[in-house]
């Protein structure tokens, strides 16, 4: 298990990138969740299985269709045992 938290820089707000962004966590079985900020970014914290979360900081670099990513900011965490992944 491990956890990473991102910080996605750019047109990110009103482009349904956390929709998409929950469905792609949820299919691959990531825990956590994804929350739009007051500086106009995106975070969310991804939980689970080394390959999953991978995947899903890569998908967070391209993002939902409308989105324009200029830039992801990863921090490694120390996983708290997340479920489920929610919007905020």
């Amino acid at each position: 298990m491990i956890r990473r938290r991102v910080v996605v820089h750019g047109t990110v707000q009103g482009v349904f990138f956390r929709a998409r962004c929950a469905e792609a966590a949820e299919s691959r079985g990531v825990a956590g969740w994804v929350s739009n900020e007051p500086d106009a970014t995106v975070q969310a914290v991804f939980e689970g299985e080394a390959d999953a979360v991978e995947a899903m900081v890569a998908w967070c670099r391209e993002g939902s269709p409308r989105a324009v990513v200029d830039r992801v900011d990863v921090h490694d965490e120390e996983p708290r045992g997340e479920r489920g992944f929610a919007t905020r």
